[in-house]
């Protein structure tokens, strides 16, 4: 399957089951062997009435990942959303900046954690970056259908958009004194920006930064996935608006 855009390629049961809901799965792709799952019968009855179902022995020949799930779905591309959008997504605006970082999966499970704090617009790099694949996906759980996802040439002048427009910039860094779980910005519109894993933020990022925040660890521990810090940011963030109970 050739290569058309955002999300045009989406495996596993519950990415591709979020796809089909936002209407964008055009062929499913399923496993004979799957459909003895109610969970999967009940998908692909579904969508056998409106796109094209095709039952098959495997589908891992079609698959990016190396566990598909037994599903495949080809879909029309996820369509990206302006940074204004983004912005006005919630009251106060709540977004996450992600700077070069290079394991699609992370990006996933940036995204679910995001989207499960509230926050609902995340700002990806198009160069230099990890895209966002069948990995990306998967690992979003589908969250990814239900985000603004901003696709940016340069983070570093997106950010000076967001600061024209009253959006306060959070860069996670580990050698930074001020501690995340004291930031006075969170409430506040705001943008976490996180850095690529073990590199952190680039420089320039690092400067357009309002404020600069780390993560507390106990000694022997250097830093943490840039998932989990992410993860960590943005819940944070939730707690200090009362957006999560």
């Amino acid at each position: 399957m050739a290569r058309a855009g955002i999300g045009d390629r989406v495996e596993g049961f519950h990415a591709v089951l979020a796809a089909f809901n936002a209407g964008r799965v055009r062929v499913l792709h399923i496993e004979r062997g799957r459909l003895k799952r109610d969970d999967y019968a009940d998908l692909a009855d579904r969508a056998d009435r409106v796109c094209r179902v095709l039952v098959t022995d495997d589908v891992r020949s079609l698959a990016e990942t190396t566990a598909p799930q037994g599903i495949v779905a080809e879909c029309a591309p996820l369509v990206p959303a302006t940074l204004m959008k983004a912005v006005d997504r919630t009251d106060p605006a709540a977004l996450i900046i992600l700077d070069r970082l290079e394991d699609p999966r992370n990006v996933g499970a940036i995204a679910r954690s995001a989207l499960a704090a509230g926050v609902r617009g995340m700002v990806v790099p198009t160069r230099r970056a990890a895209p966002l694949t069948s990995a990306t996906f998967k690992a979003a759980v589908g969250a990814l259908e239900h985000m603004d996802i901003v696709a940016v040439n340069s983070v570093a002048d997106t950010m000076r958009q967001l600061r024209d427009r009253g959006v306060w910039l959070v860069g996670l860094d580990g050698s930074s004194e001020d501690s995340l779980f004291g930031c006075n910005l969170f409430t506040e519109p705001v943008g976490i920006v996180i850095g690529a894993e073990g590199k952190g933020l680039s420089r320039l990022v690092a400067e357009r930064c309002d404020s600069l925040v780390s993560i507390p660890l106990s000694a022997g521990v250097e830093s943490l996935n840039a998932s989990v810090a992410a993860s960590l940011a943005v819940f944070e963030l939730a707690r200090v608006r009362g957006s999560v109970t």
